[in-house]
């Protein structure tokens, strides 16, 4: 393809949603909530070491969900979509991404020391 038919088709690009304001709002709403759900689940269980299953599948799935979102914001990009189409989707995958990536090692951390108290714990039962 010619780069101006290739212009041509990235500017006739029609937006994936029309108002970009409520569809942002909603992604963004959305991920709130989530990062609010996981926040508390992770404050609570991880010292305890309860509920490993929960707070990693939550974590896994929200680090997945946040790729999903990168992926759709870049293709958003290079399709040619409006402004307020690619910035609903990059926004919070980037978010999300980015936070989840960096939590990882300190909820692991986290549940590594739960595990340590509770061994000393019954170490310290025993005699």
């Amino acid at each position: 393809m010619s780069s101006d038919l290739m212009l041509g088709l990235v500017a006739q690009a029609r937006p994936w949603f029309v108002n970009a304001g409520l569809v942002g709002g909603l992604i963004g709403g959305g991920v709130g909530i989530l990062g609010a759900v996981y926040g508390t689940l992770v404050g609570v269980l991880a010292p305890r070491g309860r509920g490993r299953s929960v707070v990693f599948a939550l974590h896994w799935g929200a680090l997945a969900l946040g790729g999903g979102f990168v992926v759709a914001g870049v293709t958003a990009v290079i399709t040619g979509q409006p402004y307020g189409v690619w910035y609903s989707l990059l926004l919070p995958g980037l978010l999300l991404t980015f936070l989840m990536g960096t939590m990882t090692p300190v909820i692991k951390l986290r549940y590594r020391q739960a595990e340590h108290r509770r061994l000393h714990a019954e170490e310290f039962r025993r005699g």
